[in-house]
């Protein structure tokens, strides 16, 4: 029987041991899944990291991998990381000449990403999130990391449509972190007009949703960030969601990226990393994804 070409998923810069957790249950979680895959996480983009890409790696030739097909724990092609992945992948590999791998698309808004989405907004809302009049009345705030690349601020722009989508929600509106407009603050009083509106008389209410997988410092800045904004507007309900996690949506989206990847082709020998931009993920009626790739990062095999 022929071994299955291992999964390593890349996640991309923290320090936190919350967010390094999240990684380990993930990957855990698939394990347990897909016994006949081998599968392991690190991250990359930062050093010090408590769980480096590169001892995934390591871990993964231990257990006899010969070939990696590496799926980026991502949301969108943010800042440096198109470049970042491969340069990591290439210096892990030089430890273990003739390792083979390629890199799978970004998770994207994928509708099973969305669904997670969904499950965090309703667990802020409590029992009354389904109903449409308590729904017509919220408006979300879609934080993501922000990026100097408008290419990868436009991807949280999508999702947030694609989650407004027939949810019966007053809108959702879209903000960063760091490095892209409009910040916390602005985005929450773009909100806050919206919610006004939609309330008819009753107290506004927005919800923002943190889009990235893990908890840890970004997190933590964005709390704040939106702590102190609702402090100076005491009259509009603010609340702040959990991140994606470790979800079982989220590993099924993985899967799905690592069996895309795999059914491309024999994964090549040696160094070689074609890294994709995130998928254009498209609702049919049967609620499969549809996913489309394009390159974004110049073949390793080629520098």
């Amino acid at each position: 029987m022929t071994t299955p070409p291992a999964l390593l998923i890349a996640g991309h810069g923290t320090r936190d041991e919350g967010g390094a957790e999240a990684l380990r249950a993930l990957v855990r979680t698939l394990g347990e899944r897909h016994p006949e895959v081998p599968v392991a996480g690190g991250f990359f983009g930062v050093p010090a990291s408590p769980l480096p890409l590169g001892d995934a790696v390591d871990g993964l030739v231990e257990r006899g991998a010969t070939r990696l097909a590496v799926i980026p724990l991502l949301l969108a092609p943010t800042g440096p990381v198109p470049e970042a992945l491969p340069s990591a992948l290439e210096r892990a590999a030089e430890r273990h000449p003739g390792l083979g791998y390629t890199c799978g698309a970004e998770l994207g808004p994928h509708p099973k990403v969305l669904d997670v989405l969904e499950r965090r907004l309703d667990e802020v809302l409590g029992g009354g999130a389904r109903r449409p009049e308590d729904r017509a009345r919220t408006t979300v705030l879609l934080v993501g990391r922000g990026a100097s690349d408008p290419y990868a601020n436009a991807e949280v722009a999508r999702a947030a449509r694609l989650l407004w989508e027939g949810r019966g929600l007053a809108g959702v509106e879209t903000a960063f972190v760091s490095q892209a407009a409009p910040d916390v603050p602005a985005g929450l009083d773009r909100c806050r007009t919206l919610a006004a509106a939609a309330a008819a008389g009753r107290p506004g209410r927005i919800v923002v949703l943190p889009y990235f997988f893990f908890p840890g410092g970004l997190l933590e800045r964005l709390r704040m960030q939106a702590e102190g904004w609702a402090a100076a507007y005491p009259g509009t309900e603010v609340v702040v969601a959990a991140a994606l996690g470790a979800e079982s949506e989220v590993a099924e989206a993985v899967m799905e990226r690592y069996r895309a990847t795999v059914a491309d082709g024999p994964l090549p020998d040696g160094a070689s990393c074609g890294c994709r931009a995130a998928a254009e993920d498209a609702r049919q009626t049967d609620g499969d994804a549809v996913p489309r790739r394009a390159p974004v990062a110049t073949d390793a095999g080629e520098r």
